[in-house]
């Protein structure tokens, strides 16, 4: 049983190890993932200075980490898809593309969540 717990703890250290590679690889190559961060800090801040229920708080702030996490995403994307076919091709546009719109749907669901709670 310890050999099972050390192996997944490992295993999770190394979940953790690699998340955080890829995040500080995209912080450093992606300024839309620095100013989306940016716009989440500010949100997440004005969360908690105004009035609102903990589940609206909730809301807010999972829509700003989904944001976050769409542009990863997108990076992802865009990094395979420049690997694979690094010249002009109409489906490698359109990857890109759809990746794009993963984040602009993103972006417009947490700012939905604005307008409703505050116009709520």
């Amino acid at each position: 049983m310890r050999e099972i717990v050390v192996s997944e703890l490992r295993r999770f250290g190394n979940t953790c190890k690699w998340s955080w590679q890829g995040w500080r690889a995209a912080w450093a190559s992606e300024r839309s993932l620095r100013q989306w961060t940016l716009v989440n800090a500010a949100s997440v801040a004005l969360a908690f200075a105004i009035e609102m229920t903990a589940g609206e708080r909730a809301l807010i702030v999972a829509c700003g980490l989904l944001l976050l996490a769409a542009e990863l995403i997108n990076t992802a994307i865009e990094e395979v898809v420049d690997l694979v076919c690094p010249e002009q091709d109409e489906r490698a546009g359109k990857a890109k593309d759809c990746g794009s719109a993963c984040v602009a749907l993103a972006a417009l669901a947490g700012g939905a969540a604005w307008l409703i709670v505050l116009l709520g």
